[in-house]
């Protein structure tokens, strides 16, 4: 998964938001912006929007900014210039550092917390900017959205009652599908649960638990542990699995699904 991140990385598939690009983006307190009146240096420079959400500008005064796109405050911004200072001024705003919104990233990632949420942030630069996910991370990806008004917060799947909850499989980026890069939003928290395991004992070059996701096959999971030794046998292969709280033993073909729980035991060939 991580090799997949830095590749897309390296090809320039994130590429930092343009002054274009940005002009939907909702500014928010803390943000500060950059604003450039064009042939008008006195008039430009960086403004932080304060907790009133919003900042000052020479000759404007107070312009209000938290709430409102940066297109809308480019056109507010002309408005005032053009009502007695300045004919036909040209104006641009854009985001110089994003401080207001924030998401937060939970479970088998290596770098946990929150995160500031920059314009056009995507599932794949997150989770590459956590650091990636962990070897037991589940395949599925949960981004639990917060109701519109909803205190900022981390907020998990449990606890998501007014919440929508996206699930993502990481295999779907893997093979190509682009679509499922979903754009990330103010407040979501992006939870990586870990995957869950079997157990693989016998005649194995390595028992040990292994993380599965679905659809995984006993070929599969006697390839996690490294596959059987010279004295196993792939044809005396049996799963213990625990079925309705007792354990019960199910002889095993290689094309058999395990399931989260099951314990493979290999046994060995016949002398």
């Amino acid at each position: 998964m991580k090799r997949f991140l830095l590749a897309l990385l390296a090809v320039g598939l994130f590429v930092l938001p343009a002054s274009g690009q940005q002009a939907d983006y909702t500014v928010g307190a803390q943000d500060v912006l950059t604003v450039t009146v064009s042939d008008q240096p006195d008039l430009s420079g960086k403004f932080k929007v304060e907790a009133d959400g919003a900042f000052t500008l020479p000759l404007v005064g107070r312009v209000p900014a938290a709430g409102h796109t940066l297109h809308a405050i480019e056109a507010e911004v002309t408005k005032r210039l053009t009502d007695g200072y300045l004919k036909n001024p040209q104006v641009t705003v854009a985001v110089e550092q994003y401080q207001s919104q924030r998401i937060f990233i939970l479970g088998e990632v290596r770098a946990p917390g929150s995160y500031t949420l920059s314009g056009d942030m995507t599932l794949i630069e997150a989770l590459s900017r956590a650091g990636s996910t962990t070897p037991a991370a589940s395949d599925e990806i949960l981004i639990v959205r917060p109701a519109p008004g909803k205190a900022a917060g981390p907020t998990m799947p449990d606890q998501a009652s007014d919440s929508t909850v996206l699930r993502i499989n990481i295999r779907d980026l893997q093979e190509g599908d682009l679509t499922k890069n979903a754009p990330l939003k103010d407040g979501d928290t992006i939870v990586v649960p870990k995957a869950q395991a079997v157990y693989v004992f016998g005649q194995v070059k390595a028992p040990g638990a292994y993380a599965v996701s679905k659809g995984t096959s006993v070929l599969q999971a006697l390839s996690l542990a490294g596959g059987v030794t010279d004295r196993g046998s792939t044809g005396r292969v049996k799963i213990v699995r625990t079925v309705e709280g007792k354990n019960r033993e199910i002889k095993a073909k290689l094309t058999d699904v395990v399931e989260p729980g099951d314990t493979l035991i290999v046994g060995e060939l016949f002398c």
